[in-house]
């Protein structure tokens, strides 16, 4: 993404829009916070042409390739051509993310008593699927390492040596410094709460998905969780039946940041994006920008 210089109210972490429609700039004042400004929507994405897809980058050496790295590659192209969907609302005011940030979940081993955490991986908006799996494999791969401990753990454990009326008092602190957009930028890099997205697979775990709320605390816009495979019989042009594989996928988003229309043509682009998934091993011709 452009490099910018950096300009008297903007964030570390973006820059502060200033020509926007006026009522952008007015919904933070009237919507305080993010979970009054929540917007869920369901979709079933037709996965058919990506589960082949995964097929021949297994056959091709990437072993652990999934929909999750899929799903997270569309969203990045999306927001190269939609780059709206990767702003932010803090302190009352509109911003532009410098960068796409994913934070996710996992787990060490799939088991009760296995511990997790929270991982981000940052992806430039010309990045292919292939570039998504190397960098969360290479992540997944460290944190599951015997010894291994994620920044995000280690900056929870730190915080959980304090007493609770301190902890209580610290935490105000961080929404406060939040707010001014004068966080560290060291507790906004390993923060899961300051991202472009959290993604969440229950299809990992055999269940349909949830609406995960978003939190008010950081300024994570946009909540994606994606349920188990499901085969569904359809009938074609010609009026013959054909097997469809879909997967189901809860949408909660801060609808502050853009318009209903915006937000339905990203999300259009990303369920394309998902039905032609060859389309995006090339890098997209042209990256848009925000407005300024």
């Amino acid at each position: 993404m452009k490099k910018r210089k950096r300009r008297f109210g903007d964030r570390s972490d973006g820059y502060r829009l200033k020509n926007i429609d006026p009522i952008i700039k007015l919904m933070p004042f009237i919507m305080r916070y993010r979970s009054d400004a929540m917007n869920m929507f369901s979709s079933s994405v037709n996965i058919t042409a990506a589960e082949e897809y995964i097929k021949e980058k297994h056959a091709e050496g990437y072993e652990h390739f999934g929909l999750v790295h899929l799903i997270i590659a569309a969203y990045v192209r999306t927001v190269s051509q939609r780059p709206a969907i990767n702003r932010f609302v803090s302190g009352q005011q509109v911003f532009a993310r410098n960068k796409i940030e994913i934070a996710i979940t996992i787990k060490k081993e799939m088991s009760l008593s296995s511990p997790e955490t929270c991982i981000k991986m940052i992806f430039e908006p010309d990045a292919t699927p292939v570039d998504i799996y190397n960098e969360f494999d290479r992540q997944v791969q460290e944190y599951r390492k015997q010894q291994a401990e994620s920044d995000f753990d280690k900056t929870a454990r730190i915080l959980n040596y304090i007493p609770r009326f301190v902890l209580k008092f610290a935490i105000f602190l961080l929404r406060v410094l939040d707010y001014f957009g004068i966080l560290p930028k060291f507790l906004l890099k390993v923060s899961p709460f300051h991202a472009s997205m959290v993604i969440t697979s229950m299809g990992s775990l055999g269940i349909p998905p949830i609406f995960h709320h978003i939190y008010d605390f950081g300024n994570v816009p946009l909540f994606i969780a994606f349920g188990k495979r499901r085969k569904a019989y359809e009938l074609n042009a010609e009026g013959q039946v054909e097997e469809k594989i879909y997967s189901d996928m809860c949408v909660v988003t801060d609808e502050r940041i853009c318009d209903g229309y915006y937000y339905a043509s990203a999300f259009k682009m990303l369920q394309r994006l998902m039905r032609n998934p060859k389309k995006m091993d090339v890098p997209p011709e042209e990256i848009i920008e925000d407005v300024d």
